[in-house]
């Protein structure tokens, strides 16, 4: 059987389709026999296995960037943190900081992720939740329970949360967006910390 000739244009559709290296969508194509949903396919298993593989990596470079409301009332501080000088000074990891800077400043979340939120606090939320759903039938309770839960998450939880500019950053999350910083500079990125400041809050 003849392997089927990848053109130099079909790397690149497929590169812009899918952000990934010339390298391994030439590989992927290869693999996939040109056809290109497939390669999509084959991208994508492979960038789950390095997102796994980057979040195991230590990320002790960073920048610390701040955002300042044009009233002068409310700021936020925020330490995103990768793994090279290099990629701290890059543009897009600079935007980043920014955007999800101004982003706290404006949501108000509590936590960076899950892992953060005390075990008190969500069995609080969830036995109210509970509660509430007592005159619902007892198999859907959980269910909804959980669903209440997870847009708790997404009231306080900073990773969970849709970036506040929905139209710009198409309503994703500010872990997709996050994961995309992360695909693209090919190191892990994360958000340590944050402090958000509201004058007499």
């Amino acid at each position: 059987m003849s392997t089927p000739t990848i053109s130099a244009a079909d790397v690149k559709a497929l590169r812009d389709r899918t952000g990934a290296g010339m390298m391994d969508c030439k590989a992927a194509l290869t693999e996939a026999g040109g056809d290109v949903d497939k390669a999509i396919e084959i991208l994508r298993v492979k960038g789950q296995a390095a997102a796994a593989k980057r979040g195991e990596r230590v990320a002790s470079e960073g920048a610390v960037q701040s955002y300042i409301h044009h009233n002068n009332r409310i700021g936020a501080m925020v330490e995103l943190d990768c793994e090279t000088d290099f990629v701290a000074r890059n543009e897009d990891f600079v935007a980043f900081a920014r955007a999800v800077a101004s982003h706290i400043a404006s949501a108000r979340p509590d936590y960076v992720s899950e892992d953060e939120v005390p075990d008190e606090v969500k069995h609080a939320e969830l036995r109210i939740y509970e509660e509430q759903a007592a005159d619902k039938p007892e198999q859907v309770r959980p269910r909804i329970a959980e669903g209440r839960w997870r847009k708790w998450l997404e009231e306080h939880v900073l990773l969970n949360q849709p970036h506040v500019n929905t139209d710009r950053y198409e309503g994703k999350t500010i872990e997709e967006l996050r994961a995309e910083l992360a695909s693209k500079t090919g190191e892990n990125v994360v958000i340590r910390r944050f402090v958000r400041f509201g004058v007499g809050e």
